[in-house]
């Protein structure tokens, strides 16, 4: 069993604003990387983008689970 945490502090910034992160989980690094792909590509483009990387593991591929990791 493999567990991974996170130290990070993302600032974004664009011409609208900006926001501040701090991540703790690849769960939540991945909403806050979900979003920001949103903001700057549009909802179409983002899962296009994000069904790229699913391509990349085949459907019987199992991550640890959050309950194996607690």
């Amino acid at each position: 069993m493999t567990t991974v945490s996170i130290d990070a502090d993302i600032k974004a910034k664009w011409p609208q604003g900006h926001s501040s992160y701090s991540p703790g989980s690849p769960e939540e690094l991945a909403i806050i990387s979900i979003d920001l792909l949103v903001k700057e590509l549009g909802a179409d483009a983002a899962h296009t983008f994000i069904a790229q990387i699913f391509e990349k593991y085949p459907s019987e591929h199992k991550g640890s689970s959050a309950l194996e990791r607690e």
